[in-house]
């Protein structure tokens, strides 16, 4: 973690204090000239420029990443904004594809967890074809920190990246292939990368679970991050916790016992033409999210994907992606009254 100077979240009406929160993918922050990164300097700058100017714009308090590469990379974007930061990145990485998640904060930051392991009872689940490659954590980790946005006020943000949707296969000589042999072979790695974003967000609403304990009409609880599936999708609803009362729901104004764990999508709150994060083959998706706790959800103002530019239609080949000038990834940003 870095420390640096502070810049304090700004007054709304009544005093109240306004804090701007946010998710966004960064689509492969590394430097030029690795396995990953650009492949020259001038696209390399021309993405830190972008994505900095995104960041600018939308001027978050606290924003969860996904997608570092690099922390050098993230330092280098960091020169690029405006204002003094924070960071913390995760020591967890993607095995093959070394990126992990992290946070950016204008205000001091505590880390609370940093795990990946899949929380017990949970088992090993399948991971492939090898009947011994038996899978028991996540892919990119689960990083916890408490922000201090003032001497009254501390949130806790929660950042997660589950697994994708875009497949992978094994190739010949350790290579990865993007495209399966057979429609065979395609389904089961479907299955594979389901039973792991299952566990995955099983292990991360396990994190929430333990954070919210007893406090969980007391702690300001954000959780944020590219959870590669819709709202509505039974991993994503994993993390919601008790069933009933999100937002637009019949419940969703009367109390109930379930509301000191619930987390509330804030999906609902986005403006309907653009509710999405990502285009997939033409299709607009929605896969990155904040998710609130009780004491916040009613103190939201709103909830918007900051598309400041045509978002890129991706395919199964993140490798046509190399050399970008952008990410591929609108961020999702919120404001809450305190």
């Amino acid at each position: 973690m870095i420390g640096l100077a502070t810049a304090p979240a700004h007054r709304g009406v009544n005093d109240a204090i306004v804090i701007t929160v946010g998710t966004w993918n960064l689509e492969n922050l590394f430097r030029p000239g690795g396995k990953f990164g650009p492949k020259d300097k001038t696209a390399y700058d021309e993405k830190l420029a972008a994505l900095a100017a995104t960041i600018n714009a939308a001027a978050p308090d606290v924003l969860g990443l996904q997608e570092v590469g690099e922390p050098q990379a993230l330092a280098d974007l960091v020169t690029l904004l405006d204002g003094t930061w924070h960071t913390a990145l995760s020591t967890h990485l993607e095995e093959d594809h070394p990126i992990r998640v992290g946070v950016l904060s204008r205000h001091p930051m505590q880390l609370i967890t940093d795990t990946a392991a899949f929380v017990p009872p949970l088992r090993p689940i399948q991971g492939d074809d090898d009947p011994h490659h038996a899978v028991n954590t996540m892919g990119r980790g689960v990083l916890g920190v408490d922000a201090r946005i003032s001497d009254q006020l501390t949130v806790t943000l929660l950042v997660c990246h589950l697994k994708s949707k875009l497949l992978s296969f094994p190739g010949a000589g350790g290579q990865t292939r993007f495209f399966p042999r057979n429609e065979g072979e395609r389904a089961r790695f479907g299955a594979y990368a389901l039973y792991r974003r299952a566990a995955e967000a099983v292990t991360v609403r396990g994190v929430v679970d333990d954070l919210l304990g007893g406090a969980g009409s007391a702690r300001n609880l954000i959780l944020v991050g590219d959870l590669n599936d819709q709202p509505q999708a039974a991993t994503t609803q994993i993390l919601y916790g008790p069933p009933g009362s999100q937002i637009g729901t019949p419940g969703f104004k009367r109390p109930d016992k379930a509301d000191a764990v619930r987390l509330w999508n804030l999906a609902a709150l986005i403006p309907e033409d653009e509710r999405y994060s990502r285009v997939y083959e033409g299709q607009p998706e929605l896969i990155d999210h904040i998710l609130v706790n009780h004491p916040l959800v009613a103190r939201v103002s709103d909830v918007h994907s900051i598309i400041d530019r045509p978002l890129p239609s991706i395919t199964a080949d993140p490798n046509a992606r190399r050399g970008a000038r952008d990410s591929d990834h609108a961020p999702i940003i919120a404001h809450i009254d305190v």
